[in-house]
């Protein structure tokens, strides 16, 4: 069964046409499936709604955070209370197509653990591939499918939903990406801003060095000490020409 995942930030508006969508797509392809919205905190009537929703369908069902608790918080709740061997995360604001699930499902067939949505290409994205090794076209985008194993080895906090195929790479699991329809939001406003971008870097911060010290820290330490000496060495370096040009 395919598991829904969908973090809500007062999205109210977009709610009922985004479960329709995915209610089409799904009996179009016979995609056994569940719903499972997540309301991170909002101030308009998304919980009232998801509510509504999950009265009207047997497969939908919501989680309700008291307050603001970030997306990686709402994804990590919903994959919790998922009973699909397959996860898929989707935005709320209608940007994320629907229709492109069977292409996931189809490409994590060919032998993959993780699908990537693959909407734009940005300088962030080659910055993080650089750092990571793991180069993908678009780190950011919120279509990501990926199998419960996955979701089970993988711990996600403040911005790091977004390096789920990075920290699972590290794990040894398959990651591929393939390109989806970005669609214009039709209700509310963005989530994002320059605030997001600079915790979304410390994260990446972060996940370097996870997936690259997480098992030996002590290299990371030993790393800083041979730079703070190799700088020492220079300056001592300098001052002893200085020395003997006096």
């Amino acid at each position: 069964m395919l598991s829904i995942i969908v973090p809500v930030l007062n999205e109210r508006e977009s709610l009922p046409q985004l479960l329709a969508e995915i209610q089409r797509t799904s009996e179009r392809h016979n995609v056994e499936h569940e719903v499972i919205f997540v309301d991170d905190g909002s101030h308009d009537a998304s919980w009232e709604t998801i509510q509504q929703l999950s009265g009207q369908n047997e497969r939908v069902s919501g989680i309700r955070f008291r307050r603001n608790f970030g997306k990686a918080a709402a994804l990590t709740a919903g994959m919790r209370a998922a009973r699909g061997d397959l996860i898929l995360m989707m935005d709320a604001d209608l940007q994320d197509d629907p229709a492109e699930i069977p292409n996931f499902l189809s490409k994590l067939n060919e032998g993959f653990d993780v699908v990537n949505g693959w909407k734009v290409r940005r300088v962030f994205n080659w910055m993080i591939g650089r750092l990571t090794g793991l180069k993908l076209h678009d780190h950011n985008c919120g279509l990501k499918l990926f199998r419960a194993d996955v979701a089970r080895e993988i711990t996600i906090y403040g911005e790091l939903h977004r390096f789920i195929p990075v920290l699972a790479h590290a794990r040894g699991f398959r990651v591929a990406e393939i390109a989806v329809h970005h669609r214009e939001r039709q209700f509310g406003s963005s989530k994002y801003g320059v605030r997001r971008f600079l915790r979304g870097f410390l994260d990446l911060l972060t996940v370097k060095f996870l997936t690259g010290f997480g098992q030996r820290p002590q290299h990371m330490l030993g790393a800083i000490g041979l730079m703070f000496l190799g700088a020492g060495f220079l300056g001592l370096g300098y001052l002893a020409v200085l020395w003997l040009l006096m």
